[in-house]
């Protein structure tokens, strides 16, 4: 994959699916992923065992910290620290990438 030109739209395509997770890069706690997923899809409250980045590429999300709430739109980016419990909601059929240093 290394040296390849991705075009990040064609990436993770759902295909009938709610929720698909495709894995661009990872070493040890560290990845850079990219997650497709259908409107009104949740992903229920986790943490991430690393600082992590969520940059919007398409579409909407809510991103949920204890009693505050997110909204993120295409082009927008958040960052939180690791050990952070959080849940996304999809507004709208979203793509978005996943970094985690």
């Amino acid at each position: 994959m290394f040296y390849n030109v991705l075009k990040a739209k064609d990436l993770a395509e759902l295909d009938g699916e709610k929720f698909k997770k495709e894995v661009l890069m990872q070493n040890d706690e560290s990845c850079f992923d990219i997650v497709a997923i259908k409107k009104d899809e949740i992903i229920d409250t986790h943490t991430s065992i690393a600082d992590a980045a969520v940059y919007v590429i398409d579409g909407e999300i809510e991103i949920h910290f204890d009693a505050e709430k997110f909204n993120l739109d295409k082009g927008e980016l958040i960052m939180f620290k690791k050990d952070t419990e959080h849940k996304v909601v999809a507004k709208k059929d979203s793509k978005f990438f996943l970094v985690k240093i």
